[in-house]
């Protein structure tokens, strides 16, 4: 099976951003999504054509442009976010939030979107795809030659705790305290092609690889594989899908800056001659679980001989690294924010001090989310949160 790899020009960058709606009173989600992209349909009834339904009518997912700077598409999430306020505030009960997953809504209330593909997929993964009331962020970065696609995919399954780290967000599922930062990362794993990637060693082995599941009707197209990093040939992009979903622009971009800078930097290696270091399988897969698990306070491996580290210290060090790369691509402002995270704390921080602060009232934790995502990540007179267990 041959799967062409789109044309695409040199690490510009795209961002998906999945919101959840909420019941203002209440704090539940809204299952209202299909409502909004009614109301949001052109005057010929064609769709909005970056605003698009997702697997549980709860959400709305906000679709970027292409563009060559993450400043340019952190611009069109916002003004699409304004679009998705506007038609919830004429209906006057519903308000946004984003994050991992709900604090505490539960799975049997929410509505499917009634698409073939949806109902394809509850079908075949029943109770474990039911359970999937998560929310992500997903960045593309164009790769100009095919043959690089994969190399930088392995390379930058070093990265995915330092992903999983500053995005975590899902503290809580269906009410009660996971003891996770990121709940969500092991829940969506669940499914049959989600998870980390194999490590294949060229696109020949991908395509055979998507034959075999095409061939035993596990996926329809490579669409349906649904990796934490993942090709994505029609856009000719490395996906970055690992990321919890986070509350702000702000943190969105400083995420998708360091999405960027990294394949920048990758590929610049390949150009050079290098092989990209590769750590094995095992360590990667341990990497994930850590930061999951202990989100910033996660000990890390990094690299193939077993040495480990906090993975704070070593996102201070990238920084510094990719720092002539940010300057490069025109996103260092948005790469640095990512110390603000380092030094006050990521999204599952911050919602757990508020459920401490308010004696583990959820329904406050859900009002912080929407907060956040209305007035900025650390919005005025909200605290700090450095520290958790």
């Amino acid at each position: 099976m041959g799967i062409e790899f789109a044309r695409s020009e040199r690490s510009t960058v795209g961002i998906e951003w999945e919101l959840a709606i909420v019941d203002r009173s209440t704090g539940e989600l809204a299952s209202v999504g299909d409502r909004v992209l009614a109301e949001l349909d052109g005057t010929d009834g064609t769709p909005h054509p970056f605003i698009t339904s997702e697997l549980l009518t709860n959400t709305v997912e906000l679709v970027s442009g292409v563009h060559t700077d993450v400043a340019g598409a952190v611009d069109d999430l916002t003004g699409q976010v304004a679009e998705v306020r506007a038609v919830l505030d004429r209906l006057g009960e519903y308000e946004l939030m984003c994050s991992g997953s709900h604090p505490f809504s539960r799975w049997y209330d929410q509505r499917l979107t009634d698409k073939p593909r949806y109902r394809k997929l509850i079908e075949r993964t029943r109770w474990w795809g039911r359970n999937m009331m998560i929310w992500g962020i997903h960045v593309h970065v164009g790769i100009e030659e095919r043959d690089k696609a994969l190399p930088i995919l392995d390379g930058l399954l070093a990265y995915v705790p330092h992903l999983q780290a500053l995005s975590a967000s899902s503290p809580f599922w269906a009410g009660v305290e996971t003891g996770y930062a990121s709940n969500r990362a092991l829940m969506f794993q669940q499914l049959p092609t989600a998870g980390l990637p194999y490590q294949l060693p060229d696109w020949g082995a991908y395509e055979r690889y998507v034959d075999d599941l095409v061939r035993t009707g596990v996926i329809e197209d490579h669409t349906e594989v649904r990796w934490d990093i993942r090709p994505s040939p029609r856009w000719g992009t490395v996906e970055v899908r690992v990321c919890d979903g986070v509350s702000s622009a702000d943190e969105i971009g400083a995420i998708a800056a360091l999405i960027q800078c990294l394949v920048e930097w990758m590929s610049t290696r390949l150009d050079d001659g290098e092989t990209l270091p590769v750590m094995q399988p095992w360590y990667v897969r341990e990497n994930k679980w850590r930061a999951a698990r202990y989100g910033m306070h996660a000990e890390i491996i990094t690299d193939a001989a077993g040495n480990q580290r906090p993975v704070t210290d070593a996102l201070r060090d990238l920084l510094v690294t990719l720092a002539p790369v940010a300057e490069r691509l025109g996103c260092a402002v948005e790469l640095q924010r990512i110390r603000r995270t380092l030094d006050e704390g990521a999204g599952y921080q911050r919602q757990l001090k508020v459920a401490e602060q308010h004696g583990g009232d959820l329904t406050a934790v859900v009002a912080h989310l929407a907060r956040e995502l209305r007035e900025g990540t650390h919005p005025r007179g909200a605290s700090g949160a450095g520290s958790d267990d």
